[in-house]
Order: C-alpha cells, then structure tokens, then sequence
C-alpha cells in the first residue's frame, strides 16, 4: 500500500520521498488551492459536462486565461484539458503538408507526436545543437514551405538542461521561422516571478505552451501566443473542439495557484537550494550526476 501527501510516501510501513514528482513548489498541498478547488466544486460539480464549444466554457476558465495573459506578457491565452493536448493542437491547426518542422531530438512526446501527425515535413536536429538546426534549415528547401517551425522544450524533463532560446530567437528571426516552446517544465521555476524560460533568458518565442501538472501541482494545460493564433486555435484545434474542457474546479484551483507561485518566491528558493544540497551530497557519495554545466543551477531563480 501506498499513502500519497506531497513527496512523501508510505510505502510497505516506510516513511519515503519520491524523486518522481513533478509538484516542484508543493502547491499541489496548499491549503489556499485546495479551498479554491472545494468552493468551486461545491458551485460547479466536478465535471465540466461537455467540450468548451458546446457550453462548458466559463468565466472560471477566462479569468485563468486573463492571468495566464498578464502572468506571461502575451496577448492571448488558451486554456486546455492536458498539457499533451495542448501540444497536440499547435502543430496540427496551424500547419499543413506546405509547411516544415523542425525540432529538437529530446523534445517531449507531446511535441515530437504533434510533429508526426500534423501533415508538414518533420526535420529532427541534434540536441541543443545551433548549428545542427542551422544545417537542417540550410538543407531543406525553406523557401517552398508556406511556414516554417521550430519546435523545442524550454526545460528537457529527461536531462534538466535548458534551450538555448535567445540563439533559438536569432535563428528564427533569420529564417523567417515561427518558435514554438514548451516550457511545461520551467513556468513556475525559472525566473524571479516564475515566469519561465522567457523571463530567464529575457527573450520570447512567438508561441509557448505549458501545464498545470507540474508547479502548479494541479492539472491542465495551456498554450500563450498573438491573437491570430489563438483564434485560429479556437477555430481549428481538434483537441481543443472535440473533448471535455476543463472542470472548472480544476481552473479555479490552477488560478489560486498562478497567484501563489508568484507571491511566494521562497518556494522557488528553496527548490533550488534543495537542488544544490542533493548535488552536493551526491558528488560526496560519489553518485553520477549530470554535468553542472548543462543541468539546472540555483543561479535561475534570479535570472542571469
């Protein structure tokens, strides 16, 4: 038997810690989320009911969107049922068998399958390799494809390390390529507001998407970008159109969340204080470890 409360497990009568979760701030135990969960259930139910076209749709899911507008710095929001969904309807709605992708060799599964069912060319470059994207780019007849993409994680959730997202930018500008991020793993822990890789780095790519099932330690996804492209989401965006949208209960407690990760910077503080104390113990251990230069460092919580 199992008993689960935040990291901590029982397991065969042992006091544990799980190393597998993704509730990186411990939010998924806050009391304020969990009372911002209940009120809305008690309001709501549980279950939304039905797809956001078909009426689930509600103020509870637009005011998140209008904190995940403000929270980021773009002007439009999209609220999904997972993080994979969301993925999923970037590629799919916005690209066509005229257009090209190319992404990076670790990308998440959600990105490299949303490459591989939309109908576009799919290029895969070396991992957070510049150069090897630039020689895929030169190679494939760019100039032919209606839109090009780069798609890429911000945070690889394998190996901790980050994109190089202001060369990603550059590269983008240059080749007149949309840059596509999911940052799932980074909004909530990077920066000094938890706002990501974007506030890390103090650039933006033109879409980035992410999800409610890691800091926010609730469950959802989203997908930020301009107008034009949220709207064609809306219009087009299969995953989005044909399933049951989000409960609201769930959208209510991510809100409480969005709130808290940006008040309560010592979570982000400790996180990587942690971080630090593990690596340290480690190397004392001799355990291995990935190379400090390419895996998350304490210094992200302030930025560079």
């Amino acid at each position: 038997m199992q008993s689960w409360s935040g990291i901590q497990r029982t397991y065969q009568g042992k006091n544990c810690i799980s190393f597998s979760s993704n509730d990186y701030l411990g939010l998924a135990q806050h009391p304020d989320v969990i009372t911002a969960f209940k009120q809305a259930a008690d309001e709501y139910g549980i279950g939304s009911g039905s797809s956001h076209f078909l009426g689930a749709y509600s103020s509870v899911h637009r005011a998140l969107e209008e904190a995940l507008e403000d929270f980021t710095g773009y002007p439009r929001a999209l609220v999904f049922s997972t993080g994979y969904m969301a993925n999923l309807s970037v590629l799919t709605a916005l690209l066509t068998r005229h257009d090209s992708v190319f992404g990076d060799r670790l990308n998440h599964a959600s990105l490299i399958d949303a490459a591989r069912f939309c109908a576009a060319t799919f290029k895969r470059y070396q991992h957070n390799h510049v150069a090897s994207l630039v020689n895929q780019l030169c190679r494939t007849q760019t100039s032919s494809a209606r839109h090009t993409y780069i798609v890429t994680d911000g945070v690889f959730s394998m190996d901790g390390d980050l994109a190089a997202l202001p060369d990603l930018v550059e590269i983008a500008r240059k080749y007149s390529a949309t840059l596509f991020v999911d940052d799932a793993h980074g909004v909530g822990v990077l920066g000094k507001k938890g706002r990501g890789i974007s506030e890390y780095f103090n650039v933006k790519p033109d879409i980035l998407s992410g999800s409610f099932g890691k800091a926010f330690g609730c469950f959802g996804g989203f997908v930020v970008g301009s107008e034009s492209i949220i709207e064609n989401l809306l219009q087009f965006s299969r995953p989005y159109m044909y399933t049951t949208a989000l409960p609201p209960a769930i959208a209510r407690a991510a809100y409480a969340s969005l709130l808290l990760l940006q008040a309560e910077d010592w979570r982000r503080a400790r996180l990587h204080s942690v971080i630090s104390y593990f690596k340290r113990v480690a190397a004392q251990l001799a355990l291995p470890i990935l190379p400090s230069e390419t895996a998350i460092q304490p210094l992200l919580v302030g930025g560079v």
